[in-house]
């Protein structure tokens, strides 16, 4: 059987900011490649740019931003949000992280840099508890959320 070789780039070769306004393209580029494949996201549809800029806002200045990492040659190659949990007083400090990595740049460790930063950053955003949304046959999702330490506590199931 012949051996599994991933390719990863140096982290230094990415740079990790907050969301800017021309980002949005490119965030909704990445996210609408996951549509297609019905693993990923609850979207049955591509978004638009439009349909995103309120979501956008809500994280302009915020302890809940919209960070992407890209590198000098490929642009936005990845982004991660931090979203709001619910809406009672109580969970101000838990948030939803959503990561999306550009096709042709996953399993090189964009996701992973991006979550281990989320993690390590939290408390500075004033939040102590994240979760994952993430589809039980998304695999490649569970494992690199359970890679960092994330365990599986619901599990929702469709019924037909």
């Amino acid at each position: 059987m012949p051996s599994q070789v991933e390719f990863r780039k140096d982290a230094s070769d990415w740079t990790v900011r907050d969301a800017r306004d021309g980002d949005l393209p490119a965030i909704v580029a990445i996210y609408n490649e996951t549509i297609a494949g019905r693993s990923v996201t609850a979207d049955l549809d591509p978004v638009t740019v439009e349909s995103r800029m309120d979501w956008f806002e809500a994280h302009r200045n915020t302890s809940l931003p919209i960070w992407v990492l890209s590198d000098a040659n490929d642009g936005v190659l990845a982004w991660l949000s931090f979203d709001r949990f619910h809406a009672r007083a109580a969970y101000a400090g838990t948030a939803m992280v959503a990561l999306y990595v550009k096709a042709a740049h996953r399993r090189q460790g964009a996701g992973r840099h991006l979550l281990a930063l989320a993690i390590r950053r939290a408390p500075a955003l004033g939040l102590h508890t994240l979760l994952g949304y993430i589809f039980g046959h998304n695999q490649p999702s569970l494992t690199l959320f359970e890679s960092r330490g994330f365990q599986r506590w619901a599990i929702f199931r469709a019924w037909r």
